[in-house]
């Protein structure tokens, strides 16, 4: 099989692609994300979150919510710094959006990171990715080969529920108070309702709708000027709602309460870190698959422990670009890489290729596929590539770990994260350098939090916050489509041939022994791992359409169908061609690589913000 090599491509005016982990949205969208007010008020923050939706994702880090909890560091946030973070949530100012394309300079191409080869031979077109964040739409593929849709946002009905009854015997206005009192809006200690027609019948719904109905408040009766009143209560102050554990849960009903989340313009950490705020509990009590991308609508399985359906159900009233259904109670959580993919349904516009162009492109991503390139948000988008951080800890070289992190660099980042560098490179003061960062859930809030209490020499510290070979006489047996890659590591086979060669003399370059790959420090051991060189998408199947009005969406989603919409309909002819693709790739391969295999164009933002920049502005 012959690769090819990129080719310059004219790309017409508009012709952008966007990876799908995207930095910048354009402001519009921004503002869109702006959630709800009903349930959540300033300053309800204040739990630690042991996760790192990071603004690049650092080797050897947890990508799981609480991977594991660290009790040493749960008293570094303070209340103020809690309040800070809140208001970290707000977009970013137009100017900041307007400077991204500036920015984008100092990035990275595909050329940068060795991304050169074709593995089909047809002329590349142009097209338009995500000009907005609906046009590129991920389901994920659970392990049982289902696809996750979101068609129900019904509760299930369980027999430990809440009575109904509770709820005609409470008033619009004591359930706000107790909403209110449940979640610290308020002064009140306590919330007393009178209890009209008194009988213990009614009292014991009462107690029991009001604990169930609103986890972490305890329930007492009292005798107040000859009138029944319960009276509502903290038992245990703000941390009662931090263990969902301590708070009864019946036996009968499986631990996890499993959902189908619906997502936009978001990514599965920072969702995982929104729900977890408005429903006051630690990020670590949920788990998931796979991460999902931002710039895009998402449709994955969450489960949580110990949150009832209809508490989760509640938060449909409260935030916006998210719905959450298909509720389910189960024995055990979710695994990460219990997945069998994702289906992907994408949009290019402005599509600029003929129907024999567009037929031959996507006839070769069916049968042949492309190559497994990992996609270009993997090596981050600044001037301090990711793999230099991995190299440097591999190196055991920590003092240059913490200044790859820390110190300025070029490249698309928000203000705030601008002025933390600043600060450090100034004073060298981790303290001073956190309070200027309104976000601290990512790594660098992490490593500056962890420096603050182990101090400057501690930086280690401050962290811990299959294969066989082929013989050359079966070789008719395999396909290109079984040729796997070595990942380096400790537990791997290399190639008997002069790639094993090569291998050696990369890894001695970077001043790493690939014949000892394990580390000082555990979590940083590399076994090492294979993979696939070409990847064969399945279920492929693609229609160009024509349309004229470049804001209207060209697919329903699941929220669109939940909700009746009819689907769009298009005309034979229009001012403009979009080509509608559907296709289902394995776990941790790109769709970006997919797309750019058709297009036979660079898809880094740097190389498409060059090209045209008036959509961000």
């Amino acid at each position: 099989m012959e690769m090819t090599e990129m080719t310059g491509v004219s790309l017409k005016r508009g012709s952008i692609a966007v990876e799908d982990n995207d930095i910048a949205a354009p402001v519009e969208e921004a503002k869109r994300q702006k959630v709800s007010e009903c349930c959540l008020t300033k300053g309800q923050d204040g739990l630690e979150n042991n996760s790192l939706p990071s603004s690049e994702k650092m080797p050897g880090s947890p990508e799981v919510a609480g991977a594991g909890e660290d009790k040493k560091n749960s008293d570094v946030q303070t209340e103020e710094e809690e309040e800070e973070e809140e208001d970290g949530l707000s977009e970013e100012s137009e100017e900041e959006a307007e400077s991204f394309a500036d920015m984008m300079k100092h990035g990275l191409t595909e050329l940068d990171v060795g991304i050169t080869k074709f593995v089909s031979s047809h002329q590349g077109f142009s097209g338009i990715l995500k000009e907005r964040y609906s046009d590129f739409i991920v389901h994920e593929i659970g392990k049982d080969g289902r696809i996750s849709h979101l068609n129900d946002l019904s509760v299930p009905v369980d027999k430990e529920d809440p009575s109904k009854d509770v709820l005609t015997l409470l008033t619009d206005e004591e359930k706000q108070r107790l909403e209110e009192l449940q979640l610290f809006k308020n002064k009140e200690t306590s919330v007393a309702i009178e209890v009209i027609e008194d009988t213990k019948e009614k009292r014991t719904i009462i107690h029991q709708g009001i604990k169930s109905l609103f986890p972490g408040l305890e329930t007492k009766t009292e005798d107040r000027e000859g009138k029944k009143y319960i009276v509502a209560y903290h038992a245990a102050g703000k941390k009662a709602l931090a263990n969902p554990r301590k708070h009864s849960w019946p036996k009968s009903r499986g631990s996890y309460c499993h959902f189908v989340l619906y997502k936009e313009n978001k990514d599965t950490m920072d969702a995982i870190n929104l729900l977890s705020k408005y429903l006051r509990v630690k990020p670590n009590i949920f788990s998931y698959m796979g991460t999902k991308d931002k710039r895009a609508i998402t449709v994955q399985e969450i489960a949580v422990l110990k949150i009832t359906a209809q508490r989760l159900a509640h938060l449909n009233k409260c935030l916006m670009n998210f719905k959450l259904g298909n509720f389910s109670y189960q024995k055990k959580p979710l695994k990460l890489g219990e997945l069998q993919g994702n289906h992907f349904t994408v949009v290019l516009r402005n599509i600029t290729g003929t129907d024999d162009q567009v037929q031959q492109a996507m006839n070769s991503l069916k049968e042949i596929g492309f190559i497994n390139y990992y996609g270009m948000q993997r090596f981050g988008t600044t001037a301090v590539p990711t793999y230099q951080v991995g190299r440097a800890i591999l190196q055991n070289s920590w003092t240059e770990v913490m200044d790859l992190i820390l110190k300025p660099r070029s490249g698309a980042e928000k203000g705030y994260l601008v002025k933390c560098r600043e600060e450090w490179a100034k004073t060298k003061d981790p303290a001073a350098a956190l309070r200027k960062l309104p976000v601290k859930r990512c790594v660098e809030g992490q490593l500056l939090r962890g420096l603050s209490k182990y101090g400057m020499k501690n930086i280690v510290s401050a962290f811990g916050i299959t294969a066989t070979y082929i013989e050359e006489e079966d070789v008719n047996n395999y396909s290109i489509h079984d040729v796997v890659m070595p990942l380096p590591g400790f537990d791997i086979i290399y190639p008997k041939h002069k790639i094993s060669e090569a291998y050696r003399e990369m890894l001695t370059a970077d001043n790493l022994d690939i014949d000892n790959m394990r580390h000082k420090i555990r979590d940083y051991s590399l076994s090492g791992a294979y993979r696939k060189i070409i990847i064969r998408p399945q279920n492929v199947s693609w229609e160009v359409v024509a349309y004229d009005d470049p804001k209207i969406p060209l697919f329903n989603t699941d929220v669109d169908n939940l909700e009746g919409k009819p689907p769009p309909v298009f005309a034979s002819e229009g001012k403009y061609r979009a080509l509608k693709m559907d296709f289902s790739l394995p776990p941790s391969t790109y769709a970006t690589m997919a797309i750019r295999e058709v297009l036979k164009m660079d898809t880094s933002i740097k190389k498409q913000t060059q090209l045209n920049t008036t959509w961000l502005r």
